[in-house]
């Protein structure tokens, strides 16, 4: 099968979308497909060599408190047609698939099926812009997908809330063996305090304000604790460096942008996770790559992570914003060494679940079911007797 797996986002930048894609093309071409990573780039992405058609360069543009990354030139078309014409994919795998101009172009001059991922959930992407023509324009495209994914049902149900219909949902996945428990900790952090991890974009919603103010209690309660900080961002650092320079708190490291190959090293060098987004955030795939590590987790009771983290079996959900819960909670794990083995390793075998290698299983099945149902039917009867599980 030919398959082209299309982001709207630049690839040269890290997120949870274009990783996804990274691992269905790895795990896809592994299978005997052919694969093309589509995607804006302003420089190039040599992982994928030849399997990567650039179309667009990405702009950032402020969304819910984020930044996202996309082409938003109107002249893209005559390239997109060039690129189908030539390629003649099978299968056209969008993701966030409403999300212009890209994945919206490619949708709007497809000939053949398309399937739709839908990551986001409360308020990213935006569906009401220019309403009611743009709510229009994006049923018309809507109604162009063929099949439709969501990685949780938080996604699910925003997207159906705009889109009524049918979505399939298909988890993002963890790489088992690259967030391995037998990996070697960051030497300097194992000096006997016990280290709380939190990884993310210094963004707002990350809720980072918040665990600073719970370490504070943490730090009062168990002296020998440390917070460790990965994650990109500038504007916002300054600010959270300010904070714990003038509260005088110790044992706060920010360790900026690590690299995906340095990642699992922080986790194992953490004694527990702590994600204390407060929203927007549609599965977690941070929570994965921790529970794939073998580690307990306290993180906020919000849709996406509550699909993830089971209370009181492989972590604590404790309500956003609210500190002092969170602080208590992180307190209740790092006082009890044997819960956090048991969590740690009740989280090892939730992630099991999640390899990479069952999640793109699943979804060739489902590209398998989709070409399996008119009209598709008719162009790829070899599909038609094909048993699928999805």
């Amino acid at each position: 099968m030919k398959i082209a797996l299309v982001s709207p986002y630049g690839f040269a930048y890290p997120g949870g979308v274009t990783l996804h894609i990274s691992y269905l093309e790895r795990y896809f071409t592994r299978m005997g497909h052919e694969v093309k990573v589509i995607a804006p780039a302003s420089k190039g992405v040599s992982s994928f060599g030849e399997r990567f058609i650039p179309i667009g360069r990405p702009r950032p543009i402020p969304t819910s408190g984020s930044i996202a990354r996309i082409t938003i030139s109107p002249w893209l078309s005559s390239r997109i047609k060039a690129v189908l014409s030539q390629e003649k994919f099978d299968v056209i795998h969008l993701h966030e698939p409403l999300m212009p101009m890209l994945c919206t172009t490619v949708l709007r001059l497809s000939q053949t099926a398309n399937i739709g991922t839908f990551h986001a959930c409360h308020g990213r992407p935006g569906y009401n812009f220019a309403k009611p023509v743009g709510r229009w324009i994006l049923r018309r495209w809507f109604r162009k997908l063929d099949g439709k994914i969501a990685v949780s049902k938080p996604a699910m149900e925003f997207a159906r809330g705009h889109f009524p219909g049918y979505y399939n949902i298909i988890p993002n996945g963890v790489d088992l063996d690259h967030f391995s428990p037998d990996v070697s900790p960051i030497d300097e952090f194992c000096d006997g305090k016990l280290n709380i991890l939190f990884v993310g974009r210094l963004e707002k919603r990350k809720g980072l304000n918040y665990l600073l103010e719970a370490f504070k209690q943490v730090k009062q309660e168990i002296p020998n604790s440390r917070l460790i900080i990965v994650g990109p961002g500038t504007r916002l650092r300054h600010k959270y460096e300010k904070l714990v320079a003038r509260s005088g708190l110790k044992d706060v490291v920010f360790a900026g942008f690590v690299s995906y190959d340095e990642l699992p090293r922080y986790y194992k060098t953490a004694d527990v996770f702590c994600a204390p987004a407060t929203g927007r955030e549609s599965f977690g795939i941070i929570l994965l790559e921790a529970m794939a590590a073998g580690k307990p987790i306290v993180a906020s009771n919000i849709e996406g992570y509550a699909s993830v983290v089971t209370h009181g079996v492989d972590g604590l959900l404790v309500p956003p914003k609210d500190k002092e819960t969170l602080a208590q909670a992180l307190i209740s794990v790092l006082t009890d060494q044997s819960l956090r083995q048991e969590m740690g390793a009740k989280g090892r075998v939730k992630a099991l679940e999640y390899s990479w290698e069952h999640i793109a299983q699943n979804v060739l099945n489902y590209y398998v079911r989709v070409l399996g149902e008119p009209p598709w039917r008719k162009q790829f009867p070899e599909f038609k007797a094909m048993s699928i599980s999805v």
